[in-house]
């Protein structure tokens, strides 16, 4: 039985829509209803379908009720950041200047997000061209983070809507995309859970582009088992196969109940502590310290190249390749794009070819000292960000909260940002756990040992 379908994970209605205890219909009418009360106020959504959803919800819970069941993410109501392509639906990618732009294809990681049955909500709002770690957007409007009702926080970029959404319980489950922490800055900031796979693991067609080496689409959901389930249809996985694992506890989901005992973790060295706010660094040596009484070894970690190293080389090819796509629109003095977004993209602007490949080369030769490096250490554990979502009016757009997110992004590795608890203040804070190329099952068990041991943060104040 489920209390609330609008805080319930992907598991808990997909087992609620097999036991009876809830209906697609009814659970998709209850986010919709939440959508028209509370989202003029959060601003999560760019466009809502309305209609749409209903009729899939109708179709969902009658396919179900015949014993026709496609797989656990058959009826889960979930929302697509508005840079992922749609087939005959407007894709504005935070951008006003293309507020009629139709999609003319259906990008493939939404075709199997509804192909296994999800029930499509709307498009959640979005960084211009996802050009952008605190989540704000001059012209399209920037979401209010739900844990803070006074005061306009920083919600994190650039999938902000889709954090938001699925904070507030406006949508069980979202697409986002991460080219340098994009699912895992909302995620943090915003309470919930968010998975960057390992670069190019799941197709970025039909997503408009910000830097095609970096790029990554993924879940972003309450809880670890769900970022699971919905990483399995996005990656193609077939639902029958996944629902036979999924209810049978085995394959990948067996992992999320082997704990961590015995595991070696890498955490922040001194050098690495320094800039992470206090209530941040609490929250993360209280996680350390649960981590190790389940068993773990937790020892500081020496890389080969600092967080800031590998965040200014990450930040190197953003500014290169989101130049190479979006280059000519923001010369254009005229053009309506965010003034703050501008200046990130012209970085590009001078960069030659040389330099650019430089970089690409120097990142390869950092990746395979990266990987000597880790021998011996199954994952790291760092703060997702170093601060609590701080107020939009006091964020300093020439920096970037990305300084621990960009190191997955540069080394092409996984990264899991799971909640690790509340400041004083009543704001979320986040445990980033990092593991190797592919190996986004020990993540996903080093989270999921987390999250059983950790109290759950709650309903942000703007939900409830």
């Amino acid at each position: 039985m489920i209390s609330d379908p609008a805080f319930a994970t992907i598991g808990d209605l997909a087992r609620a829509y097999r036991d009876g205890t809830a209906s697609p219909v009814e659970v998709v009418e209850s986010m919709l209803e939440r959508i028209e009360r509370l989202d003029d106020r959060l601003g999560a959504f760019q466009a809502v379908y309305a209609e749409e959803a209903r009729q899939a919800a109708r179709g969902a819970e009658a396919a179900i009720r015949s014993g026709h069941l496609i797989g656990p993410f058959q009826g889960i109501p979930f929302a697509l950041k508005d840079i992922v392509d749609l087939e005959g639906r407007v894709t504005a990618g935070g951008h006003a200047g293309w507020r009629e732009r139709v999609s003319p294809v259906t990008g493939t990681v939404a075709r199997r997000l509804l192909a296994s049955g999800g029930v499509l909500l709307g498009k959640t709002k979005t960084v211009e061209v996802a050009m952008g770690g605190w989540g704000t957007n001059q012209l399209m409007g920037t979401p209010h983070n739900p844990w803070d009702a006074n005061v306009a926080r920083t919600p994190g970029g650039s999938s902000s809507g889709s954090g938001v959404a699925v904070a507030a319980g406006l949508a069980a489950a979202a697409v986002g995309t991460d080219t340098g922490g994009s699912v895992r800055l909302p995620a943090a900031w915003c309470g919930i859970t968010g998975l960057k796979v390992t670069e190019s693991q799941l197709p970025a067609d039909g997503i408009i582009p910000l830097s095609h080496t970096l790029d990554t689409p993924g879940p972003m959901v309450r809880g670890v088992e769900g970022a699971l389930l919905m990483y399995q249809v996005m990656a193609g996985v077939h639902p029958v196969k996944s629902e036979r694992t999924w209810r049978a506890g085995r394959a990948a989901f067996a992992g999320l109940r082997r704990g961590v005992d015995g595991l070696r973790l890498g955490g922040l060295g001194p050098a690495e502590r320094t800039g992470v706010d206090a209530d941040i660094l609490a929250l993360y040596d209280q996680a350390v310290d649960c981590l190790r009484g389940l068993g773990a070894v937790v020892e500081p970690f020496d890389p080969p190249l600092t967080f800031e190293q590998m965040r200014d080389g990450t930040g190197v090819i953003i500014g290169c390749e989101g130049y190479f796509h979006h280059g000519a629109m923001y010369e254009d003095a005229d053009a309506p794009v965010d003034s703050h977004c501008r200046p990130r993209i012209l970085l590009g602007q001078n960069v030659s070819a040389r330099d650019y490949i430089a970089a690409l080369r120097r990142r390869r030769r950092d990746q395979a000292r990266f990987d000597e490096a880790m021998n011996g250490v199954d994952a790291l554990l760092s703060p997702t960000v170093a601060t609590a979502a701080v107020p939009v009016d006091q964020v300093d757009q020439s920096g970037t909260p990305a300084g621990f997110t960009r190191a997955a992004n540069y080394l092409g590795l996984c990264a899991l940002a799971t909640p690790m608890g509340l400041t004083p203040r009543g704001l979320p804070g986040s445990l980033q756990i990092m593991a190797r190329a592919n190996d986004e099952a020990m993540a996903l068990r080093v989270g999921a040992a987390f999250e059983a041991a950790t109290p759950s943060i709650g309903v942000p104040p703007m939900a409830a």
